[in-house]
């Protein structure tokens, strides 16, 4: 067919299959997440902080992005959820007490830092990790669950038998700190698959639409206080208004009371015909001239 002597082309040949997309490395991308600060890319150094997504920073790092949110190009896409060092817990990890390799080959980031302090295995992404809120201690999964598992029977049958105490939420004690933590609320997960990280993005989100806008002022001693309705402007200027010199203010009550003084001695000389003609605030009785007219002096 391909006139050559008898060379005959296949399928493969004529038709030109898609190539395969290709593929990350899992194993280094978990490397990556385990070992090296999601904000920098550097190698995680203590302090250590992680955020309500159970991301891995650098908290030098986290620092410098508050600072300068440009100080990383995709550092608003990473933690651009983090607002203040509130937002984020500093961990407590435990040191791999295990040596160091003496293989030159070996490179020395590949060995992890940081182990569970109860199982002591090592923090390299294979076994799930989880930290606590309240107080940043580190465990892995299986040896906080175990441990919250090996709880003593008679405390277990409290706990069947009250019914008040089920509807609470129940707290126990961290196996590194004794601090109290809830087991449902403040176990977070450190770096968690893609659907538990949605998962965690929508609880972040309901609680922060569940947070006050405003933080509650302080009552003031006197909550009837006429000046509470005036407008701060108002209140600055009656604040800051000055002062007469009590020796002026005194000098002008004298002459007011002398003016008094004189027109009551001036009343007193007129005739009755004069006192007439001005108004004592009395209403005077109407005649049938003046009934319905305006008067000067009624």
């Amino acid at each position: 067919m391909g006139n050559d002597g008898g060379s005959i082309p296949d399928r493969r040949d004529l038709v030109r299959s898609k190539p395969k997309a290709e593929q990350a490395d899992k194993a280094n991308q978990t490397r990556a997440r385990w070992f090296y600060c999601a904000l920098s890319k550097r190698k995680l150094q203590e302090p250590v902080v992680s955020c309500a997504l159970g991301k891995l920073y650098n908290k030098d790092a986290i620092i410098e992005y508050l600072l300068d949110k440009a100080a990383y190009g995709d550092g608003e896409k990473i933690c651009g959820h983090i607002r203040s060092l509130k937002d984020v817990k500093t961990l407590t990890l435990t040191p791999n007490p295990a040596p160091l390799s003496t293989d030159s080959s070996a490179e020395s980031s590949d060995r992890p830092q940081f182990v569970c302090p109860l199982t002591l295995k090592e923090m390299n992404g294979v076994q799930p990790f989880v930290y606590l809120s309240t107080c940043g201690c580190v465990f892995s999964q299986a040896g906080l669950k175990t441990l919250a598992a090996s709880a003593s029977p008679k405390e277990k049958e409290k706990d069947s038998s009250s019914e008040e105490e089920k509807a609470e939420p129940t707290f126990e004690l961290c196996p590194q700190c004794a601090k109290k933590y809830s087991a449902s609320e403040n176990v977070i997960p450190l770096n968690p698959s893609p659907e538990e990280e949605e998962t965690m993005w929508f609880a972040l989100e309901r609680k922060r639409l569940l947070e006050p806008t405003k933080k509650k002022s302080k009552k003031r001693k006197n909550d009837s206080s006429p000046d509470e309705g005036e407008p701060p402007a108002k209140k600055h200027a009656e604040l800051h208004k000055p002062g007469l010199n009590p020796a002026i203010s005194g000098a002008s009550r004298a002459v007011v009371s002398q003016l008094a003084m004189e027109e009551a001695k001036r009343k007193a000389s007129m005739s009755a015909a004069v006192k007439s003609l001005y108004a004592d605030g009395t209403k005077r009785k109407e005649t049938f001239m003046t009934m319905g007219t305006f008067t000067r002096y009624a």
